[in-house]
């Protein structure tokens, strides 16, 4: 042991040698700092940074961020919708709030906030998930937000081939069924989808239409749902069109909140006058999320990019050949062909299972190749009130399935034109029923006498000019 310790250095010679080691450290850090530049610095200490984290460190991160591939994230939607469930007494910050403006007493519902972490365990494995967020400028002014996963290197695989699935498996389950729907529009400034509650009451059951067309609909909607491995296995996008035409007031838009409520689908409502071009409408319109409703209402209003393009060129002709000396130009904006290659054609592919809803007073004035099949796969003319419609709105709004007057007022409405919008209007007038009817009948009346008038007056004046 003596001789161990007499052939140890001493301390003067150990101190010689971290002096001299020190000064030879500060030598070559004086010469980096004046012939390296600073960036190259920095960047050499984070590379050299990350490798001594990478081989100390035994945590693992994963990282889901909102985007994908120019798509929605569905990874992060479904991580986005199973969190909150795992919310326990080791979460260190809540975001809490309510949607009920008619209930204030209703209990507040928890989401996420950022930078909040929530733990989770599965088959024996600690995870811990933080939500992050930053601002990006790189194409579109727009927060970005991500999840940041961590766990231990050696249960990397097995979040990946178990928990990442089970996940997905939950996320699904809930979204099927979560208590509130949300519409979404989109802010063209932002550049971003902005989102309220959906609560419109509109049911299959208070629909005032045939009872054959809503059980055609509602077997369509089912049938498309159920259908995943056929549109897979023939080789289509898993879509489904639907072409709502008729005079205003016949409820069209009732009808796309019934289908929003019978699926607990989300809806986007879009106004194709906000995408600026072709490729603002592909960005617009791959923002959406799966199991959703994109909804172009009253496409053949304020823009011309449905119009009947044979028709377009007439009208256009006509124009020339009124003011020969007069430029012709293009309007700018989206094009007929961008918004079909998104109905129909590649970029048809970037998202499953959504409903695509066009409305329009004038079917005629549609371009043919929007209607095909394909793009709008099933056309539902919503007409006038007929019997059977005022028989579920005398039920909805006034309480009663029959009475006598009924057989007058359906006689009436055989050679009257009204919507069922002015219908539910004037049931609306009063609480008693008898009196409500008797009111109704001379609306219907009134209503008959002065589209006879009308057409007698259009009859003579057809008259005069031939």
């Amino acid at each position: 042991m003596f001789s161990l310790l007499k052939e140890l250095p001493s301390i003067s010679t150990l101190l010689s040698i971290y002096a001299s080691v020190s000064a030879m450290a500060m030598l070559i850090r004086t010469i980096c700092n004046e012939v390296i530049p600073k960036p190259m610095r920095n960047y050499i200490s984070s590379k050299v940074f990350d490798l001594a984290s990478r081989c100390l460190s035994s945590d693992f991160t994963f990282i889901i961020e909102e985007r994908w591939q120019a798509v929605n994230n569905e990874t992060f939607r479904a991580v986005e919708a199973y969190l909150p469930t795992r919310i326990g007494p080791s979460t260190d910050s809540l975001l809490i709030g309510s949607n009920e403006p008619l209930n204030p007493r209703a209990p507040p519902k928890q989401s996420i906030p950022v930078d909040c972490k929530i733990i989770d365990e599965f088959q024996g494995m600690r995870l811990e998930w933080t939500l992050r967020s930053t601002d990006t400028k790189k194409y579109f002014p727009r927060e970005k937000r991500y999840f940041r996963l961590a766990c231990k290197k050696g249960d990397r695989d097995r979040v990946m081939q178990s928990y990442f699935p089970q996940i997905a498996k939950k996320a699904e389950s809930i979204l099927r069924e979560r208590e509130t729907l949300n519409i979404y529009t989109y802010d063209q400034e932002s550049s971003m989808w902005e989102s309220t509650v959906f609560k419109h009451p509109a049911t299959f059951e208070t629909l005032a239409m045939e009872p054959e067309l809503k059980q055609l609909v509602k077997e369509d909607l089912d049938s498309f749902v159920a259908r995943k491995d056929f549109f897979e296995g023939v080789g289509r996008a898993w879509k489904r069109g639907y072409l709502l035409y008729g005079p205003p007031g016949t409820g069209k838009s009732s009808l796309v909140a019934a289908i929003a409520n019978y699926l607990r689908y989300n809806i986007y409502d879009l106004q194709v006058q906000s995408a600026r071009s072709d490729a603002d409408l592909r960005h617009i319109l791959t923002s959406t999320t799966n199991r959703s409703i994109l909804l172009i209402e009253d496409i053949d209003c304020g823009t011309k990019v449905s119009r009947d393009r044979a028709k377009v060129q007439d009208d256009q002709q006509d124009k020339e050949d009124e003011q020969p000396n007069r430029i012709s130009s293009s309007d700018p904006g989206v094009t007929l062909s961008g918004l079909l290659n998104f109905l129909d054609g590649l970029w048809s592919s970037c998202g499953d299972e959504r409903i695509i809803i066009v409305t329009t007073n004038h079917k005629e004035k549609l371009d043919p190749a929007l209607l095909r099949p394909g793009r709008m796969d099933v056309h539902i003319h919503m007409g006038y009130c007929t019997p059977a419609a005022f028989r579920k709105l005398a039920a909805t709004y006034l309480g009663i399935k029959h009475r006598s007057s009924f057989v007058t007022i359906e006689n009436l409405l055989q050679s009257t034109t009204v919507t069922p919008a002015e219908v539910a209007q004037q049931l609306m007038k009063r609480d008693e029923p008898e009196a409500v009817l008797e009111s109704f009948i001379h609306f219907l009346e009134a209503k008959r006498n002065e589209n006879g008038e009308s057409g007698a007056q259009t009859q003579k004046q057809d008259g005069k000019n031939g």
